[in-house]
């Protein structure tokens, strides 16, 4: 009877081709975090301007978001989603919507903290569990080369978010208009996902129980890297718009730095596919952090524009490279326990993101710019490349 299920099961994945449900990853992906999560970045000048939020009240926001993010990817992990993922990913994309909607409408710290807080969780749910759909129809089908495209959701999402914040400046509207404009596209990619994504994941009818983690030299060091990585990357990805802001390079540079993250970030894992090849997840991640370490530097040393647009492009082609690798080499260490190690790995990269704001908004604050914050985030990823090389020996 459970070979019959799975064969039923495995027909029906066969009505559909594993490029919809890719598509479909792609623009909950997009929506998940190129909208729900970094929209944030390229909004957050103005709303400074108009609510009078300091760069640690700032921190606060951003932070409150990645705590909700990091508690959304816990909660998600555990089964109570089994057989409903797919009827909790449109939910949470639906969620998402109307938070970004209800963002827009608010007028303090709190209002903003409380509900960025609600749109990580929703968020982690959108990516978990969107994953587990796709990465599961790609699987029965061996088409895991199309994760690249699921992932390219992210980029293309923070670019479209450039684009119609630059439309809005153009046109004289507020940041208001911005996080409505957000709702329309996140409510439309809810229905996109809808009709890309008709059915929840592929199952095998077996479940096996993984071993504990052990927590070897070599588990330690990359969990190192991943929360120093959390904590160097988000302090950038957060106040990178505001630091050309601060720079006063104009709004135009401002959405063009932000689009070419976005681009870059979009085609980033097909561009380090072959440097996977050839040299490995842990050199990968090592080689990752450190040019990600420069772009950061160049964002502060180097003057507008140089500075912000190379920081923008080796964010974007280095974050998600970085998050997909370091799961690859904690897997290695590690391969009994897949869903363990995420789990983990994902509790010390939000770690890191908490922290992150918190800290780069109390240096803004405390020297009146952000050079002193984003030189420690660099200087942070460098060392996070070192324990990666490590771990890897």
């Amino acid at each position: 009877m459970l070979q019959c299920s799975d064969n039923v099961r495995r027909m029906s994945s066969q009505a559909y081709s594993p490029v919809r449900f890719a598509l479909g990853g792609f623009v909950t992906m997009a929506v998940a975090m190129g909208i729900g999560r970094f929209i944030f970045t390229p909004v957050l000048p103005a709303m400074m301007q108009d609510l009078y939020f300091t760069p640690a009240a700032a921190g606060v926001i951003a932070s409150a978001n990645y705590i909700g993010y990091l508690l959304g990817a816990i909660v998600a992990g555990y089964g109570w989603a089994s057989g409903i993922e797919r009827r909790v990913v449109l939910i949470s994309l639906a969620v998402s919507a109307m938070l970004c909607l209800v963002v827009g409408l608010s007028n303090n710290v709190f209002e903003v903290a409380v509900l960025r807080f609600f749109a990580g969780i929703v968020s982690a749910f959108m990516l978990v569990l969107g994953a587990t759909i796709v990465f599961s129809h790609l699987a029965a089908a061996n088409r895991q080369d199309l994760q690249a495209l699921h992932f390219a959701g992210v980029g293309a999402g923070i670019a479209l978010s450039a684009v119609f914040v630059a439309a809005s400046d153009i046109m004289g509207l507020s940041w208001r208009m911005d996080w409505i404009a957000a709702a329309i596209f996140s409510f439309l990619g809810l229905l996109a996902v809808f009709w890309l994504i008709p059915e929840g994941p592929l199952r095998t009818g077996t479940v096996v129980k993984e071993p504990p983690v052990r927590w070897t030299a070599d588990f330690i060091k990359i969990n190192i890297t991943y929360g120093i990585f959390g904590f160097g990357y988000i302090i950038t990805a957060t106040f990178l718009i505001a630091i050309i802001r601060n720079s006063h390079g104009g709004t135009f540079m401002e959405a063009m730095v932000w689009l070419l993250t976005g681009a870059t970030a979009a085609i980033s894992v097909w561009l380090w596919t072959p440097v996977l090849r050839r040299v490995g997840p842990f050199v990968a991640v090592a080689l990752g952090c450190l040019i990600q370490a420069a772009g950061v530097a160049a964002s502060v040393v180097l003057p507008v524009p140089v500075g912000p647009l190379l920081g923008g492009v080796l964010l974007g082609l280095t974050f998600i490279v970085i998050t997909a690798f370091g799961f690859q080499a904690g897997r290695s260490i590690l391969p009994q326990s897949p869903r363990r190690v995420m789990a983990v790995m994902t509790a010390a990269f939000g770690i890191g993101q908490i922290i992150g704001p918190l800290v780069g908004g109390y240096l803004a604050n405390t020297t009146g710019n952000f050079t002193a914050a984003t030189l420690a985030a660099a200087a942070s990823l460098v060392i996070g490349a070192v324990f990666a090389f490590l771990a890897g020996r």
